[in-house]
């Protein structure tokens, strides 16, 4: 089984482009997860890429600094450049939700604890309900 739940914060805006041919929309954003149990705070860093609907609503919608919970799976991949072997990781996101809105600006996320927000009136990206 390969599956992945991440819950962080957009270390760049979200990148939006569409295939050739197709139109499918392709979002490419970076996130940074802090570990919680190591004894000195570290972070770690992960590419995310999602598809259609969801890679449209995440870049309208999502800005650096932006805090999302991503359900995915993770992908290696490796190319030669100059003779040698590179290889990359990512996280290819089936699911990503918001966890903090856009500011009356629009430049910054503001973020609220959990109890500070009204969860029936919560969307996920995909429009199903909340778990909780």
């Amino acid at each position: 089984m390969n599956s992945i739940i991440l819950i962080a914060r957009l270390t760049k805006d979200p990148e939006l482009k569409f295939v050739a041919g197709s139109g499918k929309a392709v979002a490419k954003f970076s996130i940074a997860v802090d570990r919680e149990f190591s004894k000195e705070k570290k972070t770690d860093f992960f590419n995310i890429e999602c598809w259609g609907k969801t890679a449209e609503n995440v870049a309208n919608y999502l800005v650096k600094g932006s805090r999302v919970a991503i359900r995915g799976s993770v992908q290696n991949s490796n190319y030669e450049k100059d003779g040698k072997t590179v290889y990359g990781t990512k996280i290819v996101a089936e699911r990503v939700e918001f966890l903090s809105k856009k500011s009356e600006t629009g430049n910054e996320p503001t973020s609220k604890s959990n109890d500070e927000y009204d969860f029936s009136k919560f969307e996920t990206v995909d429009g199903s309900e909340t778990p909780f």
